[in-house]
């Protein structure tokens, strides 16, 4: 098995038990989301599952900070400033995401094949838990707060091998309505 932790930082080796255990069900792709989300309801990170330095984010574009990895699952930190936001994209496999801070405005979409469709909108604050699993999970994320957006994502997948857990991103229009 390939396993990758960073350091050891606080909260994560609890953590890394839990969704190994629920990983290790073998369950559907989106009951396994469910549960991963649930195991973050239970326990959530604090901030200090990132270093300070890390916390800080990059002017450039969100940050991506791998905390752990392995054949099955990865625990990423996800940082953003004020502003900064994702393509349109979906992903390899299931997700579970805790927002620590800020606030991600979330937009998901439906692919009608020659355009988008915008089918919903959330706001995901500080404590806000939730999961996904493919189909289905093409959205668009954006740190509307004022603050630096901190945010924990554990994938179905092995982020250290794949580089991403983004499995296309879209380029398409966007239209109301199909």
């Amino acid at each position: 098995m390939n396993t990758v932790m960073t350091t050891s930082r606080p909260g994560l080796a609890e953590l890394v038990e839990r969704v190994g255990a629920v990983a290790a069900r073998r369950m559907p792709e989106r009951e396994t989301a469910f549960a991963v989300a649930d195991v973050l309801r239970e326990r959530l990170p604090g901030l200090e599952i990132l270093t300070e330095q890390e916390r800080e984010g990059s002017p450039d574009s969100y940050m991506s900070c791998l905390l752990h990895a392995q054949d099955d699952f990865s625990i990423v930190g996800v940082v953003w400033r004020p502003g900064q936001e994702t393509v349109i994209h979906d992903h390899v496999s299931w997700c579970a995401f805790a927002v620590l801070s800020g606030n991600e405005h979330e937009t998901l979409y439906r692919d009608e094949g020659d355009h988008l469709v915008e089918i919903g909108r959330a706001d995901n604050r500080p404590g806000d838990v939730s999961g996904f699993a493919p189909p289905g999970d093409i959205h668009k994320v954006i740190n509307t707060s004022q603050e630096v957006g901190v945010s924990i994502h554990v994938y179905g997948a092995d982020v250290s091998k794949l580089g991403s857990s983004v499995r296309r991103v879209y380029e398409l229009p966007v239209r109301q309505g199909s």
